[in-house]
């Protein structure tokens, strides 16, 4: 069975087109600069041929167009025809407390998606369009929306409720919503393989470290809380984004250099985080680097990021009642092993105890525990494409 997986943005669209039974990835790429002049990548699997050419893309639907033709080409394409696609699988932002799990879209979930719009004003939209577009041009082909929110839906309100007006949430449905529900979904399904236990016996707390990060508590395989809010900018501090902070800075602030709340935001979402700390980068390479040579405040950045997710590690074991692995995933969870290392220290008293020579592996699944640790230590790549294809083939095949 082969799957279309889709996530696309504003003015861009990452595909692959997989075989979730297999695993095997047959192709994959990216559309670029959607609406301006167009950038085209195709990576065809076991071939040697990469595309990267200016490709007229004034919308979607375009863009949607070359990755079709590039999968049928005859010298270059995996498949003989379109009929060979199954089903299309889409990645979509935000699905509110409408969706608890992928759907089949239909138009009444699509009308679903709409409503969920003022929640994920530069996500949603641009993943409508892409379904859209496909819808257009592969009518009759099955098709399914997975939501980064749903793996979360399964939290008590003890954990997503805030402590504002309770009208808020009645009328406005501001509660935590959380993010990454796929990866962290994922990783979590890996981990009891790894573990040799059924994932419902097992408590777990998955760390997605990235430029934009989120730390889950998973218990007997479902989301009992996550770092990240009703946005995606609550929670851990990141690549460039604030994390928590003390709502009152913002008045604060705003106050004093006059600025409005877009503005603000654009600091707390664009200027903040590990770059605004340490002045140096959003990336944690640099920042290592910076370090090494003495940059004090690139080595805070990296104390405060290590800190802050050693914190929501105990608290999540707090809230659980005890934990069974802690999961690392993600770009700078799967390779950075100096982060990992500071996202675990002192917390030998729970059991957790990790390999410094396993510790150096990037990139690979595997337990990096000590021999004698209580609670396992797991590395594993999240493959959010899989398990969106998963999703779409378990829809499809009913």
């Amino acid at each position: 069975m082969n799957i279309l997986v889709i996530n696309a943005g504003s003015s861009s669209l990452k595909y692959q087109l997989l075989n979730p039974e297999t695993q095997e990835v047959l192709a994959k790429g990216l559309c670029e600069r959607i609406g301006i002049d167009g950038k085209f990548t195709y990576k065809p699997t076991g071939k040697q041929a990469v595309k990267e050419a200016d490709v007229a893309m004034p919308t979607h639907n375009e863009a949607i167009q070359a990755v079709l033709n590039a999968l049928v080409d005859p010298a270059n394409g995996v498949i003989g025809s379109m009929a060979e696609i199954d089903a299309v699988g889409h990645r979509v932002v935000h699905g509110g407390e409408k969706f608890a799990r992928s759907v089949r879209i239909t138009d009444e979930v699509m009308a679903a998606i709409e409503e969920c719009n003022p929640l994920a004003p530069l996500h949603n939209p641009a993943n409508i369009i892409g379904i859209k577009a496909c819808q257009s041009l592969m009518p009759g082909t099955p098709m399914a929306a997975v939501f980064d929110t749903a793996f979360h839906q399964t939290m008590p309100p003890v954990a997503y409720t805030y402590a504002l007006p309770y009208e808020y949430y009645e009328t406005d449905k501001v509660r935590r919503y959380g993010f990454h529900g796929t990866s962290h979904k994922y990783v979590t399904q890996r981990a009891a393989v790894m573990l040799g236990k059924p994932l419902e016996e097992l408590k777990l707390i998955s760390c997605h470290l990235g430029n934009g990060s989120s730390i889950t508590a998973v218990d007997g395989g479902k989301s009992v809380d996550t770092s990240m809010g009703f946005t995606p900018l609550a929670g851990l501090p990141m690549g460039t984004r604030t994390g928590d902070i003390d709502a009152g800075i913002l008045e604060y602030l705003m106050g004093k250099y006059d600025m409005d709340i877009k503005t603000m935001l654009n600091v707390m979402n664009k200027k903040s985080g590990v770059q605004g700390i340490s002045g140096v980068s959003s990336d944690f390479r640099d920042l290592e680097q910076a370090a090494s040579e003495g940059n004090q405040r690139a080595a805070l950045a990296l104390e405060v990021f290590g800190y802050s997710v050693r914190k929501l590690i105990g608290s999540y074991a707090a809230a659980m009642g005890g934990v069974d692995a802690i999961i690392f995933t993600a770009g700078v969870g799967e390779n950075d092993g100096a982060t990992r290392a500071a996202a675990v220290k002192g917390l030998e008293f729970m059991g957790v105890c990790i390999d410094p020579e396993k510790n150096k592996l990037r990139g690979d699944e595997i337990d990096i525990s000590a021999e004698n640790a209580a609670v396992r230590t797991l590395v594993i790549p999240t493959n959010e494409e899989l398990m969106i294809a998963m999703d779409t083939a378990a829809i499809v095949n009913g």
